[in-house]
Protein backbone atom coordinates (compact mmCIF):
# COMPACT_ATOMS: atom_id res chain seq x y z
CA UNK A 1 0.00 0.00 0.00
CA UNK A 2 2.71 2.04 0.97
CA UNK A 3 4.54 1.74 -2.33
CA UNK A 4 1.40 2.79 -4.38
CA UNK A 5 0.98 6.12 -2.39
CA UNK A 6 4.83 6.49 -3.29
CA UNK A 7 4.58 5.65 -6.78
CA UNK A 8 1.18 7.66 -7.18
CA UNK A 9 3.10 11.06 -5.74
CA UNK A 10 5.81 10.48 -8.24
CA UNK A 11 3.19 10.00 -11.13
CA UNK A 12 1.28 12.98 -9.83
CA UNK A 13 4.32 14.93 -9.46
CA UNK A 14 5.91 13.80 -12.65
CA UNK A 15 2.75 14.91 -14.76
CA UNK A 16 1.99 18.58 -13.30
CA UNK A 17 5.00 19.96 -12.59
CA UNK A 18 5.81 20.90 -15.83
CA UNK A 19 2.12 22.42 -15.73
CA UNK A 20 2.76 24.18 -12.76
CA UNK A 21 5.54 26.53 -14.27
CA UNK A 22 2.78 27.67 -16.36
CA UNK A 23 0.40 29.42 -13.81
CA UNK A 24 -0.87 32.92 -14.14
CA UNK A 25 -3.44 34.59 -12.85
CA UNK A 26 -5.45 35.29 -16.53
CA UNK A 27 -3.25 38.14 -18.00
CA UNK A 28 0.12 36.82 -18.18
CA UNK A 29 1.22 37.98 -14.95
CA UNK A 30 2.30 35.90 -12.32
CA UNK A 31 -0.12 36.52 -9.43
CA UNK A 32 3.14 36.85 -6.59
CA UNK A 33 4.37 39.12 -9.59
CA UNK A 34 1.97 41.42 -10.95
CA UNK A 35 4.63 42.51 -12.92
CA UNK A 36 4.83 41.03 -16.81
CA UNK A 37 7.95 40.26 -18.68
CA UNK A 38 7.77 44.08 -21.04
CA UNK A 39 7.76 45.40 -17.47
CA UNK A 40 11.47 44.40 -17.15
CA UNK A 41 10.92 40.73 -14.99
CA UNK A 42 14.88 40.01 -14.51
CA UNK A 43 15.46 35.72 -13.28
CA UNK A 44 15.83 36.32 -9.56
CA UNK A 45 19.85 35.48 -7.81
CA UNK A 46 17.82 32.41 -6.24
CA UNK A 47 14.03 31.03 -7.47
CA UNK A 48 12.35 27.87 -7.69
CA UNK A 49 11.77 26.45 -10.14
CA UNK A 50 8.94 26.34 -12.03
CA UNK A 51 8.59 30.45 -11.45
CA UNK A 52 9.95 32.50 -13.58
CA UNK A 53 9.32 30.42 -16.43
CA UNK A 54 10.03 32.69 -19.34
CA UNK A 55 13.27 34.01 -17.63
CA UNK A 56 14.75 30.73 -16.17
CA UNK A 57 14.16 29.56 -20.30
CA UNK A 58 16.02 32.77 -21.65
CA UNK A 59 18.48 32.08 -18.78
CA UNK A 60 19.25 28.64 -19.83
CA UNK A 61 20.01 29.92 -23.34
CA UNK A 62 22.35 32.93 -22.43
CA UNK A 63 24.23 30.37 -20.07
CA UNK A 64 23.71 27.68 -23.07
CA UNK A 65 27.81 26.36 -22.40
CA UNK A 66 27.90 23.40 -19.96
CA UNK A 67 29.99 22.82 -17.06
CA UNK A 68 31.29 20.04 -19.05
CA UNK A 69 32.46 22.27 -22.04
CA UNK A 70 33.70 24.96 -19.37
CA UNK A 71 35.78 22.19 -18.09
CA UNK A 72 37.14 21.16 -21.57
CA UNK A 73 35.07 18.23 -21.71
CA UNK A 74 36.64 16.23 -19.48
CA UNK A 75 34.21 14.06 -17.70
CA UNK A 76 36.34 13.81 -14.45
CA UNK A 77 37.16 17.27 -13.90
CA UNK A 78 33.57 18.32 -14.32
CA UNK A 79 32.33 15.52 -11.83
CA UNK A 80 35.05 16.61 -9.48
CA UNK A 81 34.18 20.29 -9.92
CA UNK A 82 30.80 19.92 -9.55
CA UNK A 83 30.86 17.75 -6.01
CA UNK A 84 33.25 19.94 -4.64
CA UNK A 85 30.52 22.85 -5.21
CA UNK A 86 28.40 20.36 -3.20
CA UNK A 87 30.47 19.63 -0.74
CA UNK A 88 31.16 23.92 -0.62
CA UNK A 89 27.78 24.15 0.21
CA UNK A 90 27.56 21.79 3.07
CA UNK A 91 30.17 23.28 4.64
CA UNK A 92 29.33 27.03 4.41
CA UNK A 93 25.95 25.15 6.27
CA UNK A 94 27.36 23.98 8.92
CA UNK A 95 29.94 26.86 9.25
CA UNK A 96 26.64 29.24 9.59
CA UNK A 97 24.73 26.18 11.70
CA UNK A 98 22.22 25.73 9.03
CA UNK A 99 20.88 22.47 8.61
CA UNK A 100 20.79 20.70 5.44
CA UNK A 101 21.00 17.65 6.03
CA UNK A 102 18.20 15.13 4.55
CA UNK A 103 17.74 18.58 2.01
CA UNK A 104 17.01 16.62 -1.52
CA UNK A 105 16.53 18.93 -4.69
CA UNK A 106 17.00 19.58 -8.14
CA UNK A 107 19.03 22.40 -8.99
CA UNK A 108 20.33 24.69 -11.81
CA UNK A 109 22.90 26.86 -11.23
CA UNK A 110 24.31 29.44 -13.70
CA UNK A 111 27.71 31.01 -13.61
CA UNK A 112 29.59 33.66 -15.07
CA UNK A 113 32.90 33.80 -17.04
CA UNK A 114 34.61 34.43 -14.19
CA UNK A 115 33.29 31.75 -11.84
CA UNK A 116 30.91 33.72 -10.10
CA UNK A 117 27.30 32.72 -9.42
CA UNK A 118 25.22 34.86 -11.49
CA UNK A 119 21.80 32.31 -10.47
CA UNK A 120 20.27 29.62 -8.63
CA UNK A 121 17.30 27.74 -8.86
CA UNK A 122 15.81 24.61 -7.32
CA UNK A 123 13.24 22.76 -6.59
CA UNK A 124 12.74 20.28 -3.43
CA UNK A 125 12.20 16.94 -4.41
CA UNK A 126 9.52 14.87 -3.02
CA UNK A 127 11.28 12.76 0.31
CA UNK A 128 13.45 16.17 0.80
CA UNK A 129 13.19 17.43 4.52
CA UNK A 130 11.12 20.40 4.77
CA UNK A 131 12.71 23.40 4.43
CA UNK A 132 11.25 27.29 4.89
CA UNK A 133 11.27 28.60 1.59
CA UNK A 134 12.70 32.25 3.05
CA UNK A 135 15.39 30.32 4.86
CA UNK A 136 16.82 28.44 1.90
CA UNK A 137 16.66 31.58 -0.19
CA UNK A 138 18.58 33.59 2.58
CA UNK A 139 20.59 30.75 2.38
CA UNK A 140 21.44 30.20 -1.04
CA UNK A 141 21.86 34.58 -1.36
CA UNK A 142 24.90 34.72 1.35
CA UNK A 143 26.57 31.49 0.07
CA UNK A 144 26.43 33.26 -4.11
CA UNK A 145 27.39 36.14 -2.28
CA UNK A 146 31.07 35.17 -1.93
CA UNK A 147 31.60 32.13 -3.48
CA UNK A 148 33.64 31.83 -6.53
CA UNK A 149 33.49 28.73 -8.69
CA UNK A 150 37.23 27.19 -9.49
CA UNK A 151 36.10 27.23 -13.23
CA UNK A 152 36.63 30.13 -15.33
CA UNK A 153 35.47 29.94 -19.16
CA UNK A 154 35.10 32.28 -22.09
CA UNK A 155 31.47 32.30 -21.90
CA UNK A 156 28.78 31.91 -19.42
CA UNK A 157 27.48 28.56 -18.04
CA UNK A 158 25.21 26.43 -16.10
CA UNK A 159 24.60 23.03 -14.93
CA UNK A 160 21.34 21.15 -14.07
CA UNK A 161 21.29 18.14 -11.54
CA UNK A 162 20.28 16.92 -8.47
CA UNK A 163 21.72 16.66 -4.44
CA UNK A 164 20.73 15.25 -1.50
CA UNK A 165 22.67 16.24 1.63
CA UNK A 166 25.37 15.06 3.22
CA UNK A 167 26.71 14.49 -0.13
CA UNK A 168 28.52 10.68 -0.14
CA UNK A 169 32.30 11.06 -0.64
CA UNK A 170 33.36 9.94 -3.55
CA UNK A 171 37.09 9.58 -5.34
CA UNK A 172 39.59 12.38 -6.38
CA UNK A 173 37.21 15.16 -4.84
CA UNK A 174 38.91 18.21 -2.93
CA UNK A 175 36.90 18.48 0.68
CA UNK A 176 38.04 20.13 3.99
CA UNK A 177 41.35 20.19 2.01
CA UNK A 178 41.82 16.72 1.74
CA UNK A 179 42.42 14.39 -1.56
CA UNK A 180 40.15 11.29 -1.28
CA UNK A 181 41.92 9.48 -4.05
Amino acid sequence: MKDTIIKTTYLLLFFTLPFMAFATDGDGCKEEEEVCEEQGVELPKVFLIGEYSEEFERASEDYGKSLMDACGQDMRMAYIKWMTFLYDIEDYAADLNVDIMGLKMWVKVFWNEEGGIDHIGYYLKPRSKNFDADELKAFFMSFISGYTFPVKADEKFSHYGTTSFPIMQGPGIQHKGKDTE
